[in-house]
């Protein structure tokens, strides 16, 4: 891939730098902000896969309280699977969106079940990446995002998943086109990402996001890395 923002860094304090160069920098300075993210793979990726479709829309406490009560109620995924909709939908609604999250996780597991023979995604360690990322986009309710997060923090796989912090981080640093949309951004990262720094830079990125990057009222004066980034205000 031609990279989408090297051609913004012709003067400054990296001029003539590559863009591997660039996301190295950017990945240097938001390691040494906020450190080693304490976020580890969790094995079970069927508990990624609930627990990243509860995440849609909400908030990180709330989508965790939502799988808490949902693993309380249902202690094994096949539980969950066979559950009446209305208890489910019950179980997650501090997530929001209840009624439609219920039913599409009900969905997946009821497919998965189908087509596998038994109720586990360990299959896809050993299956080749893009065919692994096809088949978990193929499942109710899963798209880009949530299949990348699946493979990555589940199984260890090299994929770089775009929520919406990273979106609008990296589209403001010009890393991707600033029209870009994020189901487009995931393609575009992995190539411009180096694989060894998909994790660490992508829980970093919605760090620095939430932090200092703000959708409506970023803080430029206080950002690590404002001269890197041509949307900087002022600029």
């Amino acid at each position: 891939m031609d990279p989408q923002g090297a051609a913004h860094y012709g003067a400054g304090p990296m001029t003539g730098a590559s863009a591997s160069d660039i996301v190295r920098e950017i990945h240097r300075r938001l390691y040494a902000a906020y450190g080693e993210p304490a976020q580890h793979p969790d094995g079970d990726p069927l508990a990624v896969l609930v627990n990243t479709i509860l995440s849609q829309n909400t908030n990180d406490r709330n989508r965790d309280l939502a799988f808490a009560r949902l693993r309380a109620q249902f202690p094994t995924w096949e539980a969950v699977r066979d559950a009446p909709s209305a208890a489910i939908i019950a179980a997650i609604r501090p997530a929001g969106l209840a009624p439609s999250k219920g039913p599409h996780i009900q969905a997946a597991l009821r497919q998965i079940t189908a087509e596998r023979g038994e109720l586990s995604l360990d299959f896809l360690a050993t299956l080749p990446l893009e065919e692994a990322r096809q088949w978990l986009l193929h499942l109710d309710g899963v798209g880009p995002k949530t299949a990348a997060i699946v493979l990555l923090f589940a199984l260890g796989r090299p994929t770089f998943p775009v929520d919406t912090h990273i979106h609008r981080v990296t589209r403001r640093l010009r890393l991707i086109p600033e029209h870009t949309s994020r189901e487009k951004a995931h393609g575009l990262l992995e190539a411009l990402v180096p694989p060894e720094l998909y994790w660490n830079l992508h829980l970093n990125l919605i760090a620095h996001g939430r932090q200092v990057c703000h959708a409506r009222h970023p803080e430029c004066t206080r950002c690590i890395l404002q001269d890197l980034c041509p949307s900087r205000a002022g600029a």
